[in-house]
């Protein structure tokens, strides 16, 4: 039927139907499955566009989901590494079900679907092996917080240390004192021991000093007194050790021991060095060096 120039929708379809069926009949074995063909393309459209319209609404529910986790782990003064990480996981485990409760929807097995997803999920967990761990190592220092950017730590596996500049999801960063950046997986730092020297505002600086047997050891601890009382920055609340800490086989070991800020730790302790030096060697303190004596006994023939 055409109706003002255009072909009436009906018409058009029931033409086709027919079409449909004579090609069906024509192929004879075949003819049952082009009848219902119409029928199979309407359900499969209808199947197609509910599970559209049930993704868009899906979709933002996840993203609303995610929001509010999110917030709430902002509320929780949760770390920016772990917040993101977590959205991740829980993104990644929500558009999961969605695809299986649509896979279902259209009628595929979700058992063989879940048990393809496993493999593949074990298949990855494997070639990813090493990387899983940082990450999971990462996860573990931003819960337990063994330190925290700022913070000056000596790693103890490697002898690294520095200044904490960025703990990300899977390397933290350090600054060393001459501004180089020493990357190290999190896998190691949350498996070996280290040392954080930031958790106390006072740091304690300990110096080994050597002196000849022949000086003076009470005159060289007294030398020793008077540097560490002209130095405002030194905890000057009777704190101060020293000491004779070893006996040695060219010289007698002086022992000391202070406090400062842990920011002005390094700064001290060079110019400590410095200054007892050029103090023993205004009092004839002297520093031994090593040296060889060679003896000979007897003339030449």
């Amino acid at each position: 039927m055409i109706l003002n120039g255009e072909v009436s929708g009906n018409s058009v379809w029931r033409t086709a139907e027919e079409s449909i069926k004579e090609v069906g009949k024509d192929l004879g074995f075949a003819g049952g499955y082009f009848d219902q063909l119409p029928d199979k393309l309407i359900r499969f459209g209808i199947h197609l566009l509910v599970a559209l319209v049930l993704f868009i609404v899906a979709r933002k529910l996840i993203r609303l989901i995610c929001k509010v986790v999110d917030k709430s782990m902002k509320k929780a003064r949760a770390d920016e590494g772990i917040r993101h990480f977590l959205n991740s996981m829980l993104k990644l485990g929500l558009y999961s079900l969605l695809i299986i409760w649509i896979a279902a929807w259209f009628g595929f097995e979700t058992t063989s679907l879940i048990a393809v997803l496993g493999s593949a999920g074990v298949t990855l967990a494997l070639a990813l092996q090493g990387s899983l761990s940082n990450i999971t190592g990462g996860v573990l220092l931003m819960i337990l917080k063994p330190f925290r950017i700022g913070d000056y730590i000596i790693e103890d596996s490697k002898g690294n240390e520095g200044t904490v500049v960025e703990i990300g999801l899977i390397y933290t960063k350090l600054r060393t004192i001459d501004e180089k950046i020493v990357v190290l997986p999190n896998g190691t730092l949350a498996n070996t021991s280290l040392t954080n020297v930031s958790q106390r505002p006072l740091r304690r600086i300990i110096l080994r000093l050597g002196i000849a047997y022949e000086s003076d050891i009470a005159r060289a601890k007294e030398l020793i007194a008077q540097v560490i009382e002209k130095d405002e920055r030194i905890l000057q609340d009777g704190s101060a050790q020293i000491y004779v800490d070893d006996l040695e086989e060219s010289q007698v070991t002086l022992g000391l021991r202070v406090y400062v800020k842990k920011e002005e730790f390094f700064d001290v302790k060079w110019e400590l060095n410095e200054r007892i030096k050029e103090c023993f060697d205004q009092n004839g303190i002297r520093i031994p060096y090593r040296q060889l004596d060679v003896h000979l006994e007897g003339g030449a023939e």
